[in-house]
């Protein structure tokens, strides 16, 4: 009996998941359709509105793009495909991901506290850089201009331990249990804008459990912490 049920809801789960990925699919293909479709009609007599379409339809393409790549990884990670185990220093992880992350955003207040010395763990750096830029991504995303992000880094008994922490206005408490789920989103639209795929969380919370670590957070308003722990 347990084992039809498990058969059941992982059949679930992937027929909404199906039906999520397929959503978010078509929503840039209808745009990329339409802009098409203009331009079929003549549009491309005007230089202006020619820019604008190719330019629509660049960012779109862009979106299908980083989606698909999203849904490769995850495949890969779902079917616990090997990651690179090398040392890993996770204090330049974080000081890296803290600095591309002021590169790109100026209108929030980026601070790294990490301790002295590297913290060392066994990993794919490249996929921990990704679980970090993911989660300072997600801060700046859900948060209002002027909201100060911090980075930590710090061991605790036998984990490393890294953290995401903003003062913004936290998130929704019915979303706090599944906020690692795919394709959760707690504002679409915004999200849709700023280009997110709706999968960084679960993207985090794969790479993390690939490395034998725990994915949490606690949030309320002025205060949500992200929070990863890796074997040392």
């Amino acid at each position: 009996e347990i084992s039809f049920h498990n058969e059941r809801e992982a059949k679930e789960q992937m027929r909404r998941f199906a039906a999520d990925a397929s959503h978010e699919l078509r929503t840039p293909l209808t745009s990329i359709h339409g802009f098409l479709e203009v331009l079929l009609r003549g549009a491309a007599d005007n230089k202006e509105q020619l820019y604008n379409s190719l330019r629509s339809m660049h960012g779109e393409s862009k979106r299908i793009n980083k989606l698909v790549e999203d849904l490769l990884l995850l495949a890969r990670l779902d079917e616990a495909s090997p990651l690179q185990a090398v040392p890993v220093d996770l204090v330049d992880v974080l000081v890296t991901a803290v600095s591309d992350a002021q590169v790109a955003d100026d209108d929030h207040e980026w601070e790294v506290e990490v301790t002295e010395g590297p913290v060392m763990v066994t990993g794919d750096a490249a996929r921990l850089h990704q679980i970090a830029m993911n989660l300072l991504g997600n801060a700046r995303r859900h948060t209002p201009a002027g909201t100060l992000v911090v980075g930590r880094v710090f061991v605790d008994a036998q984990d490393a331990v890294l953290e995401v922490h903003d003062n913004g206005p936290g998130i929704d408490a019915t979303l706090v249990p599944t906020v690692f789920g795919r394709f959760v989103r707690g504002d679409a639209s915004r999200t849709r804008a700023t280009g997110s795929t709706g999968l960084g969380l679960a993207i985090v919370e794969a790479v993390t459990l690939a490395h034998g670590g725990t994915a949490s957070v606690e949030s309320a308003p002025g205060r949500t912490v992200f929070r990863i722990r890796l074997p040392r």
